[in-house]
């Protein structure tokens, strides 16, 4: 166990770690009194190819990070409708003063620029080691780790552990889109811990079309759930929302059988569907902890919150937690400092979760016919039309609430 404990240990070396590590480095935070442990590899985060949606607001907090180019395509447009209902709304990159409402990329491209940023520095990367433990005291935390063998990091870990010290721990691993759900909890706004289950399976993959639209994504609300398509590269990364049972029988079917599915669900605003790469299925919750402090400990990211990807505010909202906190931090490392951050931190944490779960419980779960898909048509069609309305929506997607 090392003598000088670290400044800051931080668990977990996705974006939003690798983020909150160099922002606190470029506000002047010394790096070697910064500890960033995770349990991958460096390869083994540069194997990662899911796809991530950022917004332009996560951009700027990547740039004041020395982390951007990021290699992505850009969103110019964004076309939202129901399908089968009246109303739609297309949101225009050029009609809020930006370049770009966001980005689309692959999580290996959004965390190496990071990593060669903080390979410029002298910060300590721990890896692969898993945390096994923290014995949290008035001045400091004692972190218990587990080294792991390089070839067996997925696997079981080495015999040997150790141990080192900080001030103040940020945990900001997280998982993937979804979370296990725990129904008897759900409903009960006040407690530390809550769980909703949608009954929704995300379906991901990569698809092409015959008449794609440069720069414009869509995110089209079907009766089981949302449906988006966003452009990458020469095709589109495909997220569709539908129920377990149908996910099922989704997966089930062959490449032709499952785009004459998608083009029912979607329609032929990009053409026809031409190919689909293999299928990937994850269950979809909504899975929040309460951000406040637990003395010298504080979580962020996904550590504290997993959100429905509708609206993909997942990753940038965890950000937008990384530069906050940096640059609390980067003037008072102590507990007064996280218990400040959960202060700052609370309307745009509470007003994300609460937009992106009023949209996937309003479009996935009211009954054809019913008074909130007429309301939810109707909502789309003002926001094209009323032009304050569809800027404070495309101005939260992108920066959250300020």
């Amino acid at each position: 166990m090392q003598t000088t404990p670290f400044e800051i240990a931080i668990c977990g070396a996705g974006p939003v770690g690798q983020a909150l590590a160099m922002c606190l480095i470029k506000r002047g935070m010394p790096a070697a009194s910064i500890a960033l442990i995770d349990a991958k590899t460096e390869q083994q985060a540069n194997a990662d190819v899911r796809t991530i949606a950022l917004s332009y607001g996560s951009r700027q907090i990547l740039e004041s990070a020395s982390a951007w180019p990021v290699s992505a395509t850009e969103i110019h447009q964004i076309h939202v409708s129901r399908r089968g209902h009246f109303g739609r709304t297309l949101i225009d990159c050029c009609e809020n003063g930006v370049p770009a409402l966001g980005y689309v990329a692959r999580y290996a491209n959004i965390v190496a620029p990071l990593t060669r940023a903080l390979a410029q520095t002298d910060i300590a990367f721990l890896r692969p080691v898993t945390v096994v433990g923290m014995d949290s005291g008035v001045d400091e935390v004692i972190i218990h780790l587990q080294d792991q063998q390089p070839q067996q990091a997925q696997h079981a870990p080495s015999e040997g552990g150790r141990q080192i010290r900080a001030k103040l721990v940020v945990q900001a691993e997280g998982g993937l889109f979804g979370a296990q759900p725990n129904e008897a909890q759900s409903e009960q706004p006040e407690q530390t811990t809550r769980h909703h289950d949608y009954q929704q399976t995300g379906l991901i993959a990569q698809v092409h079309t015959s008449a794609p639209i440069p720069g414009r994504a869509y995110e089209r609300f079907t009766d089981q759930g949302p449906l988006a398509l966003l452009p990458q590269e020469n095709g589109y990364a495909l997220v569709w929302c539908v129920r377990p049972e149908r996910a099922i029988v989704l997966q089930s079917l062959g490449d032709r059988e499952f785009l004459v599915e998608l083009q029912a669900a979607f329609g032929y605003r990009l053409g026809v569907f031409t190919s689909v790469t293999p299928r990937h299925a994850f269950p979809l919750g909504l899975h929040t902890q309460s951000s406040a402090p637990e003395g010298r400990c504080i979580k962020i990211g996904n550590a504290a919150q997993i959100l429905h990807p509708v609206a993909g505010q997942g990753l940038n909202l965890g950000l937008r937690d990384a530069a906050q906190l940096a640059k609390i931090l980067s003037k008072n490392v102590t507990p007064e400092a996280l218990q400040q951050f959960h202060r700052q931190r609370k309307i745009d944490r509470n007003a994300t979760i609460t937009l992106t779960d009023s949209m996937a419980r309003l479009f996935a779960s009211s009954p054809e016919g019913s008074f909130a898909q007429l309301f939810s048509g109707l909502a789309l069609g003002c926001a094209d039309i009323i032009t304050p309305m569809q800027q404070a929506l495309a101005r939260h997607m992108m920066f959250g609430y300020r």
